[in-house]
C-alpha cells in the first residue's frame, strides 16, 4: 500500500517534463517554449537533409536556433516564425551574434497564418496535437519533395518516412508527395478540430 501512495507523484514527477517538451507557440500556453539542444538541431538539419539554397522555415521557432544553424553551418537561408515578440527578439540577436542577418528572418505570426510555400524544408518541435492541426496547411502549400522534420512527435495518420533516436529523442522526417497531399491535405485527424 505504501507504493500506491506515492504512485499519483511519481507520475507526475515523470509526466511533467512531457508536457513541456516542445518550442513556443505562443504565451497562451498552446505549446510551452522548451528550447531544442544544439545537438539536437544539428541531427534535424541533417536528417532533412539541408543543402545550400535550402529554404528553411522553423515554426514555432523560439530564440532562432534552427534557422540560424542551418544558415550558419549548411549555408541555407531560412525564416522563423513564433508568436511570441521576445523570442523573436532573442532570435534576431542570435542571427547578428552568428553574422547570419544576411540570410534568415524571423516574424511574429501566427503558424496557422504563415506562407510556407517557399520552404524546402520546414522543422516543427511543437505539440502532436498541433501538429496534426498543422498538417493540411503543410501539405496544401508545400510543394512534391519538400521536406518536414519534427523533433519528437509525429503527424498522427501520415506516416514519417524516416524515424530515428538522436540521443534518446525522437526525430521524423517526411517528404511531401502528390500522393500525401491527395490523402491528408483536406482530411483532419479525427478529433481535432481544424481551423
Amino acid at each position: 500500500m505504501r507504493i500506491l501512495r506515492w504512485a499519483p507523484a511519481l507520475f507526475i514527477t515523470l509526466s511533467a517534463p512531457l508536457a513541456l517538451h516542445a518550442q513556443t507557440y505562443g504565451e497562451s500556453g498552446d505549446v510551452p517554449y522548451v528550447p531544442t539542444p544544439q545537438h539536437i538541431v544539428e541531427a534535424m538539419l541533417k536528417l532533412g537533409n539541408v543543402q545550400p539554397g535550402d529554404v528553411v522555415f522553423d515554426l514555432g521557432c523560439g530564440d532562432g536556433r534552427i534557422v540560424v544553424t542551418a544558415a550558419e553551418k549548411f549555408s541555407a537561408t531560412g525564416t522563423g516564425i513564433d508568436l511570441n515578440p521576445k523570442r523573436i527578439a532573442e532570435a534576431n540577436e542570435n542571427a547578428r551574434k552568428a553574422g547570419v542577418t544576411d540570410k534568415v528572418k524571423f516574424m511574429e505570426q501566427n503558424l496557422f497564418e504563415s506562407d510556407v510555400s517557399n520552404a524546402s524544408l520546414v522543422t516543427l518541435y511543437l505539440l502532436p496535437e498541433v501538429n496534426v492541426k498543422l498538417r493540411p496547411r503543410l501539405l496544401q502549400q508545400l510543394k512534391p519533395g519538400a521536406r518536414i522534420v519534427s523533433h519528437s512527435f509525429d503527424m498522427g495518420e501520415w506516416k514519417p518516412d524516416k524515424q530515428v533516436d538522436a540521443d534518446g529523442r525522437i526525430l521524423y522526417l517526411w517528404t511531401v508527395t502528390d500522393k500525401a497531399k491527395a490523402e491528408f491535405a483536406n482530411k483532419p485527424e479525427a478529433g481535432v478540430a481544424v481551423h
